[in-house]
């Protein structure tokens, strides 16, 4: 999924100063501000984004990341709550004239965010940007029940076997200090990264509304011989040079366990690959299955004896 250039949602080149890109923040925010464009929900997604980007572009650190990473990669590393974090909400507050009051004894924004923080597998983060739960007015007309609970991130480590099948997990996490456990079906071919939904496992609402979502991060474990290539799978294997140059047969394991025959023909080349169709992952939109590569190199040995030196000499002689 492409990242978000934030640059251009405000407007700014990427040489701006932090005084040009706060001088474009204010302007848009006011903009697009929910008070300004009551009931336009175009509006109210615009001003999500411009909160966004200013959250980034007006941290050094993170200003830093993202031009180094790009739009796509900073996505990929930061989650809204790696975003949101640090950033100054009553300041904003102040920046449109509403105060820095608390709201229900904490920050005015603590209506609109459940708690942020969280450690190990097990993230949280609001729904949405800043701003999310407006509908209408930031002045405190919005209705209480309708503001959503904060929704749950949980790291979930997969092997590649784990992946060619679909696999059931069962995951354990804390909802306000519970334990909490819920069951899944982690569907096969399913990509690094990717992230499933369970609706309404996430935090209770504390004004009555609906409970958060718990979305499911998944990451990948390397594995120690195939490389992924989408639904392909890739492994190495060496072979002397003589099997190159008069063939032979090899063993090549599979991600399914299965041990398969391949002629290696003579006169193969180093590099060489060899097509194992249908023996890669299954493909997560359902069109069957990858295929499986086996990349052969060729062992060039670092010491010869006597009788082996002998043998390569009266090779090249020959003309080899």
């Amino acid at each position: 999924m492409a990242g978000k250039d934030y640059y251009k949602i405000l407007g700014v080149s990427k040489s701006a100063s932090q005084e040009e890109i706060k001088k474009a923040y204010r302007k848009m925010a006011m903009k697009y501000h929910p008070d300004q464009n009551k009931g336009d929900k175009a509006a109210e997604e615009r001003f999500k984004e411009i909160n966004e980007a200013y959250a980034v572009l007006s941290n050094p650190e993170k200003k830093k990341n993202y031009d180094m990473f790009g739009a796509e990669g900073f996505q990929n590393r930061y989650s809204q709550e790696d975003i949101f974090k640090g950033f100054d909400f009553a300041s904003i507050l102040r920046e449109f004239g509403f105060g820095g009051g608390a709201a229900r004894g904490g920050s005015p924004f603590s209506q609109f965010f459940g708690g942020m923080g969280g450690s190990g597998q097990q993230h949280y983060y609001s729904n949405g940007a800043p701003f999310g739960s407006f509908s209408g007015s930031s002045r405190g007309h919005g209705h209480a029940q309708d503001i959503k609970g904060s929704d749950l991130v949980y790291d979930l480590n997969l092997t590649l076997e784990e992946v060619a099948q679909t696999t059931e997990k069962v995951i354990s996490y804390q909802v306000n200090g519970h334990q909490e456990m819920v069951s899944l079906k982690v569907p096969a071919g399913i990509v690094d990264g990717q992230k499933l939904r369970l609706k309404g496992k996430g935090s209770p609402s504390p004004y009555g509304g609906s409970p958060g979502d718990l979305y499911i991060k998944i990451n990948i474990k390397e594995h120690p011989l195939f490389r992924r290539e989408e639904d392909d799978l890739y492994s190495k294997h060496e072979i002397k040079f003589s099997e190159a140059v008069l063939g032979t047969e090899i063993e090549i394991p599979t991600i399914d366990q299965k041990r398969l025959k391949l002629k290696i023909p003579p006169g193969t080349q180093n590099n060489a690959k060899f097509r194992l169709k249908s023996y890669g992952l299954p493909s997560a939109k359902g069109n069957g299955k990858g295929d499986a590569y086996a990349e052969i190199s060729i062992e060039v040995p670092r010491q010869l004896n006597k009788k082996q030196k002998a043998l390569i000499k009266s090779l090249a002689e020959a003309g080899l």
